[in-house]
């Protein structure tokens, strides 16, 4: 079992930036990539970002590529998004997702909200 704990969520104006956190514990050892998924309200659920944590390979959404940056710290067990630029569409639960594929992850963490003002 893994388990996945995000964490920085908050509220900024549009234009700032956050940085979020999934902590993952449990059996990392065999965890391999990394997804980063957000839910607004009243719409379904979009992909945002994935890294595999042993080459380090990134893949982003399109509506955040140039803005959002994923990256890894192996040692902690630790996966970030940083996200810059941040509009008012960013606002949503941002949640990390371990394995599987991008239809059915494996895990899940419990979500962290996000909220842009205009």
């Amino acid at each position: 079992q893994v388990q996945l704990a995000e964490s920085g969520g908050g509220l900024v104006q549009a234009g700032g930036s956050l940085r979020l956190s999934c902590a993952a514990s449990g059996r990392t050892s065999t965890t391999y990539v990394i997804r980063w998924f957000r839910r607004a309200p009243g719409k379904e659920r979009e992909f945002v970002a994935t890294i595999n944590r042993g080459t380090g390979v990134t893949s982003y959404a399109d509506s955040v590529k140039g803005r959002f940056t994923i990256s890894r710290d192996n040692a902690k067990n630790m996966v970030y998004l940083q996200m810059n630029n941040l509009k008012p569409e960013d606002t949503a639960v941002y949640f990390c997702a371990a394995d599987g594929t991008i239809a059915v992850p494996n895990y899940w963490g419990q979500g962290t909200q996000v909220t842009v003002s205009s």
